[in-house]
């Protein structure tokens, strides 16, 4: 047992907190110095204490007798062994403090450590394969996570995933999915009084089950009918990258100069298309998309907007399906405002299929699970590119599997609450069209749908904020790739990156993730792409998630704004209607309560800011202060949004950088 007195080296070890972290092992240590000289084993234990619970920090003082060659201390080495009642170990992180002089030495662990194994760290542990001494070491790890880390690619609908959650990807907030019992407290928190069954007497009805505290009232609620808001709704509402430039009217949308002159302003259409004023969202992609009962029907509609003299923009024609036919009209703002209120309502209700499906679920979560499953396989994580990565993938892996498990289930919440159930939300991800170099590298996005000058299309702040973020992020990976690729060689040299290139676009047949578009093709011959890459992720894990995430509540917590179902038939001519039309086209009282519930959990943040990490990865100094500068960006991105905001009548919140979680959380 080690001695409390006439110490000079502390040691103090962060037992993981994950599932099982905790060890009844015997654990040791020997410290290497600089010069070559080092200790003896010395054992760590505390007597008649339990060393090593998880998420517990163990203090040990080392006699000065035992440490009194070590000067500048250079490596540590620790080793246990399989005693005890449980054994096995995950080790978060080292310090080591040389009382004599105040010297601080960080050893980043973050992994399980085998029995009778002597593992060597250096301090900071940040290595290229090419420049590690401990090749054997970071050989077994990665054979270890390769064992636990299995792409499954069994399902063919869905992205890549993980076939078993790790260990220590295994939250306990199960809770958290339990839709009946959050249903039930949030009921009794909220003093709802309403009967969750049965249909609703009137649109103002519905809002008279909003109260303050929990389920406050949509700031949505007052503004649906409005045209303006539409419009907002394609700008800056939770499937903000659909919209794009109409530089000609689509051939299978039946609307003539006839129908939108009167409505342009004095303008030819062939003018307004020349000053890039009209707008398109075409959502040909539901075409003929599975539902789940001959009740339900998910249009595959195309609308058309034009931006006025006041930069308001406003919907002037919808048409419900792709073809054109005499049951397919063009639904215009002239026509009865209940038809046309209708015709809005079955447009938002197929953008909410397709932002639940695939914007959301399909291109934030799914498809950066095989990204996370691939970089756990071919990068140590010593490489300083996992180092990087891994505090904007935290929480992903576990989420996705609870998703799936709780929302994605045969008669889940997604099959009991949305027209196309589970079968549509599938059939969707079969024809998802997702490439990184397109839709994940945000100006590239933008330039291809022609909105990325603002004064084409202004009040889009999802694409102003969204650009400062996405540069932001972008100088902060070109600056840390910097530090340790000085030549583009280093990079072709880098066996771990190359390898999680490869495995990322390699055939899903091959045992691949089989993702698209990814710089390289399979191959980082430059830098450049290699960063691209990197920002492409962090941002979708970050900034874009945060975009089609947060606002769900918002939206969807009041039903006519966002419908996620609506029943019977959509109309196929424009013959007046009346409310009672409309309030039959709704959801029940019990599915309104469950859209409400799940979009307020999902639209709740309950962890850091972006940049301020949960678990700190990089400890080499040169790659902190790449962290700072990245936080004091940030932060003055935060002032410009804040200073934009208070000028606007509905403020855009949900990019703040406060507000934005480093990884996908919920």
């Amino acid at each position: 047992m080690l001695s409390c007195f006439n110490h000079e080296f502390v040691i103090h070890v962060r037992t993981g907190d994950v599932q099982g972290a905790g060890t009844d092992a015997n654990v040791s240590v020997i410290l290497h110095d600089e010069q070559g000289s080092s200790t003896n084993q010395l054992q760590l234990n505390h007597a008649f204490k339990n060393d090593f619970e998880r998420g517990n920090l163990d203090v040990f003082q080392l006699p000065r007798d035992k440490t009194e060659f070590i000067n500048k201390l250079g490596k540590l080495e620790i080793f246990r062994d399989d005693s005890g009642f449980g054994s096995s170990w995950y080790v978060e992180r080292i310090t080591v403090e040389n009382k004599s002089n105040g010297d601080v030495y960080i050893f980043p662990v973050l992994r399980w450590l085998r029995p009778h194994y002597h593992y060597v760290f250096r301090e900071n542990d940040t290595f290229l394969p090419q420049d590690d001494a401990k090749q054997e070491q970071r050989r077994l790890d990665l054979e270890d996570k390769r064992k636990v880390y299995v792409v499954d690619t069994s399902d063919v609908a869905l992205p890549a995933s993980i076939k078993d959650l790790p260990l220590e990807e295994q939250i306990t907030s199960q809770h958290r999915w339990d839709i009946q019992k959050l249903k039930l407290n949030l009921i009794a928190q909220s003093s709802i009084t309403m009967l969750t069954t049965g249909r609703w007497k009137s649109l103002d009805g519905i809002r008279n089950v909003y109260v303050r505290k929990i389920f406050n009232e949509p700031w949505a609620s007052r503004l649906w009918r409005e045209d303006s808001f539409f419009g907002y709704q394609r700008l800056n509402g939770p499937c903000p990258c659909l919209i794009r430039l109409c530089s000609d009217i689509p051939q299978k949308l039946a609307v003539t100069s006839e129908d939108l002159e009167p409505i342009l302003e004095g303008q030819s259409m062939e003018e307004a298309l020349f000053k890039k004023r009209l707008f398109l969202c075409d959502m040909d992609i539901l075409d003929n998309l599975v539902c789940k009962g001959t009740d339900y029907v998910v249009c595959a509609p195309i609308v058309l907007l034009y931006r006025n003299n006041k930069d308001q923009l406003l919907p002037v024609a919808i048409q419900l399906f792709q073809e054109q036919g005499a049951d397919n009209p063009v639904f215009l703002p002239s026509d009865d405002p209940n038809t046309w209120l209708l015709a809005k309502m079955w447009y938002n209700q197929s953008e909410a299929t397709y932002h639940q499906s695939l914007v959301h679920l399909g291109y934030t979560h799914l498809l950066m699970e095989g990204v996370i499953v691939a970089l756990h396989r071919q990068v140590s994580i010593s490489h300083p590119i996992f180092k990087l990565l891994a505090p904007h993938l935290l929480f992903l892996l576990p989420i996705n599997k609870l998703a799936v498990e709780k929302l994605l289930a045969v008669d889940g919440w997604i099959d009991k609450t949305m027209s196309c159930g589970r079968n549509g939300v599938l059939d969707l991800n079969r024809r998802r069209r997702w490439r990184m170099d397109i839709h994940g590298i945000l100006p590239e996005d933008l330039e291809t749908r022609g909105v990325s000058e603002e004064n084409v299309l202004p009040g889009y702040y999802y694409r102003d904020d969204s650009l400062l973020l996405y540069n932001a992020i972008k100088t902060y990976v070109t600056s840390y790739v910097g530090l340790y690729y000085d030549t583009p060689q280093r990079l072709l040299d880098d066996t771990e990156i190359q390898a999680w290139a490869k495995e990322m676009v390699q055939s899903r047949e091959d045992g691949g993730i089989g993702l698209q578009g990814v710089p390289g093709d399979g191959e980082f011959h430059e830098l450049e792409q290699l960063i691209l890459t990197l920002t492409s992720i962090i941002f979708t894990c970050s900034v874009q998630h945060a975009a089609v995430n947060f606002p769900q509540y918002d939206y969807y917590g009041f039903p006519p704004t966002y419908p996620l179902s609506l029943i019977g038939r959509p109309p196929t001519d424009k013959s007046p209607r009346t409310e009672a039309d409309i309030l039959n086209a709704l959801p029940d009282k019990k599915l309104t309560m469950d859209a409400m519930i799940v979009t307020k959990i999902l639209s709740q943040k309950g962890v850091k800011g972006l940049g301020d990490f949960e678990v700190d990865f990089i400890f080499d100094p040169k790659a902190q202060k790449i962290v700072e500068s990245f936080r004091e960006k940030l932060e003055k991105i935060g002032v410009i949004i804040n200073e934009r905001n208070k000028s606007l009548d509905l403020p855009y919140e949900y990019l703040h950088p406060s507000s934005i979680p480093n990884s996908i959380s919920a």
